[in-house]
Formats: C-alpha cells, sequence, structure tokens
C-alpha cells in the first residue's frame, strides 16, 4: 500500500515537473523567442504590414484591400449599394461571400471566394447582356459596364476590350489588395482629372508603386492600391 502512494505521487511530481517545464518553455521561452527574431529581422511584417500616411497615422495593413466608397444616402438600408469615390484608384470587387449577418453591429465582409465557374450564366459558352441575375456572367458584364462608364473621361473612352480581368472579378479570398498595372494603367486619367493632377505625374506615381514579380519570376506584376492611394493623398495635397 505505501509502494503504490508512493509511486503514486513520484509519478504525479514527475508529471507536474514536465508540465512546468514544457510550460515554461513552450509557453514563455519560445513565443519570446520568435516574437524578438521577428522584431529584429521582419518587423513590418511582424506587426501587420502596416501603411502610414504623411501624417505618421496607420491607414491600413497592406495585406488586405480596402474599399472607397462615398458615404450611403441611406446608411441604415443594407440593400444600397455604396457608389465609388472615383476621386481614388479602385481596387478589385471585394464581394467575398457577402456580408455579416449575425454581428449587425460591425460592418464585415465575409471573406472567400464564390466558387463560380467562369460560365456560370453562359449562353452557349458566351456571356451576353441578358445573363441571369446572381449568375458570374451577369456580376462580369455589369462590372464591366461600369468600369468603362467610370474610367471613361471628356477626352478618352474606355474601350470593353481594354477592360482587365480584375477590374471585374474579385479574387479567391475577396480581399485582394493588389491590382494589376493595366488596371491602375486605365483609371489615370479619371484619377487625374478628379483631383486636378497632371497626367504624366500620375503615371509616374503608378510606376512608382508597381511591383515586379517576386525573384523576378514569381506571381505577376501588381499595384498594392492603398499603399498606391496614399502617395496620392500626398501629391494631391502639394
Amino acid at each position: 500500500m505505501n509502494n503504490s502512494v508512493s509511486n503514486t505521487a513520484r509519478l504525479l511530481g514527475a508529471g507536474l515537473r514536465a508540465l512546468l517545464v514544457l510550460t515554461v518553455i513552450c509557453g514563455i521561452v519560445y513565443p519570446l523567442a520568435v516574437t524578438g527574431i521577428a522584431q529584429a529581422l521582419f518587423p513590418h511584417q511582424a506587426n501587420g504590414s502596416e501603411i502610414k500616411d504623411d501624417s505618421g497615422r496607420v491607414v491600413g495593413s497592406s495585406l488586405i484591400g480596402q474599399t472607397y466608397h462615398l458615404p450611403k444616402q441611406n446608411p441604415g438600408d443594407p440593400q444600397e449599394a455604396a457608389a465609388p469615390d472615383l476621386r481614388w484608384f479602385q481596387p478589385r470587387p471585394s464581394g467575398g461571400l457577402g456580408s455579416n449577418s449575425v454581428n449587425t453591429q460591425y460592418s464585415l465582409l465575409l471573406s472567400g471566394a464564390t466558387n463560380r465557374s467562369a460560365d456560370n450564366g453562359a449562353v452557349h459558352g458566351t456571356c451576353t447582356e441578358d445573363a441571369p441575375e446572381g449568375t458570374l456572367c451577369a456580376q462580369v458584364t455589369r462590372a464591366k459596364e461600369a468600369v468603362v462608364a467610370d474610367n471613361s473621361t471628356a477626352g478618352h473612352r474606355v474601350r470593353p476590350e481594354d477592360v482587365p480581368a480584375d477590374a471585374v472579378t474579385s479574387s479567391g479570398s475577396g480581399l485582394d489588395p493588389d491590382i494589376s498595372p493595366a488596371y491602375a494603367e486605365l483609371q489615370i486619367r479619371r484619377v487625374a482629372e478628379r483631383n486636378g493632377l497632371d497626367v504624366q505625374r500620375v503615371e509616374r506615381l503608378v510606376a512608382d508603386h508597381t511591383t515586379g514579380r517576386t525573384l523576378g519570376f514569381m506571381g505577376e506584376p501588381r499595384v498594392n492600391v492603398l499603399e498606391l492611394n496614399t502617395a496620392l493623398k500626398a501629391l494631391a495635397r502639394s
């Protein structure tokens, strides 16, 4: 009996010591070490890839796309679509999977892909203007019409065939922070006109914020919309 109690006490003691050691190593030492290394070597990424304006105020993260919309006429109406603020470069469509309907205190977007096929709503493999509402073809058709109308100026008419795919489709997450250089270039004249800027200055701004392929061969050239609009705001003020 005494041996049994002694063995049990010894096992419990060993288990508690192992628990304490592992808690210190895995719960304190390891997180502090990883945090310290991240802050020393990758402080920008470790702190959320924050983007600051010229006043030093954090305006967002370079990893998450933002929308640039005008205030709604009826803020309490969930069915009212927000109109884009055409002073700014517009990101990719950010429909995701819809809006948050559980905790309506916050206006959240449910991130994710629609998983609609490329011919969703197509007739004989072709998207037409009379595609059924709610289909991918209908969304793309309406989005292309809006892009053409929004970005055509008095001296420049955008052709529908010049609208790139990322201007009318969302990414897999619905929160892509980047657009293609082609979509950024399509918006230059409209942005310059709305902000009273010279077109060449806005072209240089886009070129300065265009990132090439990672390591020269991975991915595609891209423009971070938040970084571009932050620089645009500073340029418009100057």
